[in-house]
């Protein structure tokens, strides 16, 4: 598998690891761990801090070669930091910092964007606003949902480059033998459970229906976007027209915001409950297993031998099954089922500026770079994520690898324009962590669920009230 599927598979079916207790605890001190003192730290590079394995020795020198003829005078330092997961790598951002040797730029995921925005990020307003209309192709092409997740208390923080939002796959094999066609967009919770009971009864006791992960992305989120709830309260922060009346039309800046706020606990809610009840439906009936931990390393492999039937991901899973040998015909993909609504949830990533950053000019100009069609192009050549860039998802790029219906990735985004980010605040480590523990517990068996989502309700207001 590529360098950059490897990523892939890491950051989107990845669990969350030890160190993002830590985290939190870490950035809190980041007064003290800057080191901006210590001598002999600084080559005169522009230092851009990239988690590990997504670029390799290919990306990197894509990226280096390509800055270098457009900006000869600055010298460019790919840090790629090895790291498991987005928490590990946030981790050891931090012990860079603390070791004096701060990064200018760091890539960062919805799931640290409002964390870095509030302790470590530099909003990127000013830049914007003097380079509008160099900027104009760029806005043009990428969704405002997605614009707008990088955004914070009305200031943009990053430019994002890539996207996935969690639609439903699909294993052609296990249709057939279901005597199923591929669901129509507007297909509905009720439609999936059929589905996956037809599945289930034209398959052997080693098949499982639907395999997902316990996890913030592609977890029980989605579920609780489509009946028309979330983990925490939602609303938008005010600010941000100085983004939308200069960049996009009136029908796509309308209920624009200067970004997301998550704020009350929403554990106990009745459309709470009765999700996780209809997810703990499932589990009882077999239809799919209690939500697993880990990374879902085996999941391509299931997936790909007809031992898993559905399950959630994102454009990224195009590059991964390909790579792992699975022909372009043998799945599908579609929406996620409507319940009471077919809101999606998805995840972004781009650059985000160090406020201590002493080269803030050169790494705006490294900023704009990598969000160019041309540089995006050049990295995302196996379909190992979905470009933030609508122009760039054509006919010719999913040939090789499919799916058939590689426009659900974009179109999640523009046939619902309400889709939205992972409920991501600053405290997401602490949110995310007891997520996971709950929700696990709470699908044990349908009479664990009221409990454990009071327990769940009571550890996100502690820590929801704790400033990171």
């Amino acid at each position: 598998m590529t360098d950059l599927h490897t990523r892939r598979s890491l950051l989107r079916y990845g669990a969350y690891g030890t160190a993002a207790a830590a985290l939190a605890g870490t950035v809190a001190s980041w007064d003290r761990l800057t080191a901006a003192d210590i001598p002999g730290r600084d080559d005169g590079s522009l230092v851009v801090a990239t988690l590990g394995p997504a670029y390799g020795p290919a990306a990197v020198r894509a990226l280096t070669e390509g800055f270098a003829e457009r900006h000869p005078d600055i010298k460019l330092r790919i840090n790629a930091v090895q790291a498991v997961d987005w928490s590990d790598f946030f981790a050891k951002i931090l012990t860079q910092i603390a070791a004096g040797t701060a990064p200018d730029l760091v890539y960062v995921a919805t799931e640290g964007v409002q964390l870095f925005a509030q302790r470590l990020g530099a909003p990127l307003d000013r830049w914007v606003r003097r380079d509008a209309d160099e900027l104009r192709e760029y806005f043009a092409d990428v969704h405002p949902s997605l614009v707008e997740s990088m955004m914070y208390e009305g200031s943009l923080y990053q430019l994002p480059v890539e996207f996935n939002a969690a639609d439903m796959y699909l294993n052609r094999q296990v249709l057939r033998r279901a005597g199923a066609d591929r669901p129509p967009a507007d297909w509905t919770r009720d439609d999936f459970t059929a589905l996956l009971r037809r599945m289930k009864k034209s398959s052997d006791s080693h098949f499982t229906p639907y395999f997902w992960t316990n996890r913030l992305w592609g977890g029980v989120v989605p579920w609780l976007f489509a009946n028309g709830t979330n983990l925490l309260a939602e609303s938008k922060a005010p600010g941000g027209d100085w983004l939308w009346n200069a960049f996009y039309p009136a029908e796509q800046r309308r209920g624009r915001g200067g970004g997301f706020r998550w704020t009350t606990p929403q554990a106990t809610g009745a459309r709470f409950e009765e999700t996780y009840e209809y997810l703990a439906s499932l589990i009882e009936e077999g239809l799919c297993t209690r939500p697993e931990g880990g990374n879902g390393q085996n999941l391509v492999g299931v997936f790909s031998t007809g031992r898993v039937g559905v399950t959630p991901a994102g454009g990224f899973w195009a590059g991964g099954l390909h790579q792992a040998g699975m022909p372009a015909d043998s799945y599908d993909v579609q929406y996620f089922p409507r319940w009471r609504t077919q809101r999606h949830q998805f995840g972004a990533a781009g650059y985000a500026l160090l406020r201590t950053s002493k080269r803030q000019e050169e790494a705006w100009e490294f900023i704009k770079y990598a969000a160019r069609k041309d540089t995006l192009t050049r990295l995302f050549t196996t379909n190992q994520t979905t470009p933030a860039r609508r122009s760039m998802l054509t006919a010719g790029r999913y040939r090789e690898t499919g799916p058939d219906h590689w426009r659900v990735f974009y179109d999640t985004l523009d046939r619902f324009p309400d889709t939205g980010p992972i409920p991501a605040p600053p405290q997401v480590a602490e949110v995310e962590q007891v997520l996971l523990k709950h929700t696990g517990t709470a699908l044990s068996s349908p009479r664990a669920v009221r409990p454990a989502l009071r327990r769940l309700q009571g550890d996100l207001e502690k820590a929801m009230e704790r400033d990171v």
